[in-house]
């Protein structure tokens, strides 16, 4: 998706993709990461989540990257946290305690300004992406990280011409085809939830899977 498209949902207030409480997938699987406290986890395309709250609260540091400055602000100022700002050639970081936030684009800054990362928590970043810009994305994020490094990431598969996307559908072979060369994947969790998600339901889907993997970069 065009950067435009995304600022153009903040400053609408077209946030579909925001969830108001702790996703229950992070909390049931995070801790089959193996991480230490003080581990820092990527939240790539932050957005608000409030989920970064909640690896805060686990003893976690946390680095986000998020597109939309207004997104970051609206984090800040709606948790009531104070920051602080610093500028640079790749954008606007912003932080608190052992929270930051880089305000930039991922797919024109890249990552070489990332800070040692233990872990990676991808809750909505590559279902929001269509597919050309889901590879981009993937070769990024394993390019940059170190072996060993895991990721949690979640994704819905559901019939990609009965909906348009964002979220997009990503299904295994998909993730398989993104991560596998140089990965470990283990699927955690894959359940039909079309039942418990009455707004996909009445857009038309016949099908709506949910699939949590554990991503492990095995090698270069």
């Amino acid at each position: 998706m065009e950067a435009e498209f995304w600022h153009d949902c903040w400053e609408r207030g077209r946030l579909g993709f925001h969830q108001a409480e702790y996703n229950r997938h992070m909390m049931a699987f995070m801790p089959q990461l193996g991480l230490q406290p003080g581990a820092r986890v990527l939240v790539p395309l932050c957005g608000k989540s409030l989920d970064m709250l909640w690896l805060l609260q686990q003893g976690y540091s946390v680095t986000g990257i998020e597109l939309s400055q207004k997104a970051v602000e609206d984090f800040f100022n709606e948790n009531e946290l104070e920051f602080e700002t610093q500028e640079s050639e790749a954008g606007t970081l912003y932080r608190h305690d052992r929270l930051e936030i880089r305000c930039s684009d991922l797919f024109e800054t890249g990552l070489d300004w990332l800070p040692p990362i233990d872990a990676v928590y991808d809750r909505a970043a590559l279902p929001a992406l269509p597919p050309d810009m889901r590879r981009e994305y993937a070769s990024l994020m394993l390019d940059r990280l170190p072996l060993n490094t895991p990721t949690l990431l979640q994704a819905m598969e559901y019939p990609q011409h009965e909906m348009d996307g964002p979220p997009f559908s990503v299904d295994p072979s998909e993730i398989e085809e993104l991560y596998g060369l140089c990965s470990t994947i283990d699927v955690l969790h894959s359940m039909d939830c079309l039942d418990q998600r009455a707004s996909f339901r009445e857009k038309g889907l016949s099908r709506l899977i949910d699939h949590v993997y554990r991503i492990r970069k095995t090698r270069n």
